[in-house]
């Protein structure tokens, strides 16, 4: 794929004729299938004491990383990050060991220039030096980290991924410094792919005794996320009575009703003691999208997380299409085999809409590409769909160069 792109459409009569394509004639014998991309694979960077530097190392249990990466360590964040994940329902993870080349046993503290600086050559594809391969992954977490710089930097990695980032409120902030300046520079052109939480949790330490100290919150948030795919669905906003953070003996400081409606309006998400039970929930789903940026749809995480699945699971099956002749029997072959993807997503409830015509659309044809498009050999599917909030089509353009331009 050369590159997608993102854009929104009124859900009015064109999306009706639309949805027709999807059940145009095409040789039915030729439709493929099109298998569900993961949503909740994690990708977790920190320091490490010791463990593989060269590559992402896959772990499916905290038993895994204890044994690939030493477990639990006081000096780094990243270990307790993990277990909170596994914790809360997370059932695949990767792990990128962050060291300063030439120094891998120096201590690295996210806020250390030195630990910034390899951390982006991992993960920034823009950054000049490769210095170890990342399997694909789906959600980014760099616990502790707070630097601006370095996660707008991220943001970016995450959209060129179609990945998403869990971001981690600065330690000792409070519903004041939040509402202030919590957002600040991460609400960037890529801020859509993120998402900020506050406050940090408390919970026992086992290296310290079990005594009770405060952790940032994205391990926590990012279990959460994957129990809730798992169950619901990644349409389903990961938060509420549902979303309780297992492993939390309570909060850093409490957050009322006020502060959270004023720091949920600025993007940032609050977590809550839910009273009777006193167990901590999280307590909102909006991305990192500027205020004043018009793309409503993606302030919201669940939409944001849906058009990645949906874009990555396209993708990822009709990379068929390239050896294909690019003509009439292809585009009614693409329009049958994506249709009938989204509208297994919709008999599962991922759309708003009581009619499959009123939920999604999928478009490959004349109308998509430009005449220079088909002699390049190129093919341009448009899919879109009404996320469950708002009720307006989110289209998702995906591009492939096939092998026959003649």
């Amino acid at each position: 794929m050369a590159g997608t792109r993102m854009a929104r459409v009124p859900n009015k009569g064109a999306a009706a004729s639309a949805i027709g394509v999807i059940t145009g004639k095409g040789r039915t014998g030729d439709a493929r299938s099109i298998s569900p991309a993961a949503t909740a694979t994690t990708l977790f960077a920190g320091w490490t004491s010791r463990g593989a530097v060269d590559e992402s190392v896959r772990v499916s249990s905290f038993a895994d990383f204890e044994r690939a990466f030493g477990g639990l360590d006081p000096r780094s964040p990243l270990g307790y990050g993990v277990q909170h994940f596994f914790q809360n329902g997370g059932r695949a993870a990767l792990v990128a060991r962050i060291v300063e080349t030439g120094a891998e046993g120096k201590v690295l503290a996210p806020a250390d220039k030195a630990f910034q600086t390899a951390l982006l050559q991992r993960l920034d594809p823009g950054a000049a030096t490769d210095a170890g391969r990342i399997d694909a992954f789906n959600l980014l977490c760099v616990p502790g980290l707070v630097h601006a710089g370095t996660i707008a930097r991220l943001q970016r990695a995450c959209r060129q991924r179609r990945a998403f980032m869990i971001i981690d409120s600065a330690p000792g902030a409070t519903a004041a410094t939040m509402a202030a300046s919590g957002t600040s520079g991460l609400t960037g052109a890529d801020g859509a792919f993120s998402a900020l939480y506050f406050p940090w949790i408390r919970a026992t330490d086992p290296m310290q005794g079990g005594a009770l100290r405060d952790f940032p919150p994205c391990g926590f948030v990012a279990g959460v996320i994957a129990r809730t795919d798992l169950v619901r669905g990644v349409w389903k906003a990961p938060a509420g009575t549902e979303a309780r953070l297992a492993g939390a003996s309570g909060l850093s400081l409490p957050v009322d009703d006020a502060q959270v409606a004023a720091l949920t309006r600025r993007g940032v998400n609050c977590l809550r003691m839910l009273p009777g039970d006193g167990a901590a929930a999280i307590w909102g789903a909006r991305t990192l999208l500027a205020e004043d940026d018009p793309g409503v749809d993606w302030r919201y995480v669940p939409v944001r997380r849906t058009a990645l699945f949906i874009e990555e699971s396209i993708h990822q099956g009709t990379r068929w299409v390239v050896f294909e002749p690019n003509g009439e029997a292809l585009w009614a072959n693409i329009r049958t085999t994506v249709g009938a993807f989204m509208a297994e997503l919709f008999r599962k409830g991922a759309f708003m809409g009581t009619t499959l015509r009123e939920a999604c659309f999928v478009k490959c044809d004349r109308g998509t590409m430009t005449q220079d498009d088909i002699d390049n050999g190129v093919v341009n599917i448009e899919v879109g769909f009404a996320p469950l909030k708002p009720a307006e089509f989110v289209v998702i353009r995906i591009r492939h160069v096939v092998g026959a331009a003649s």
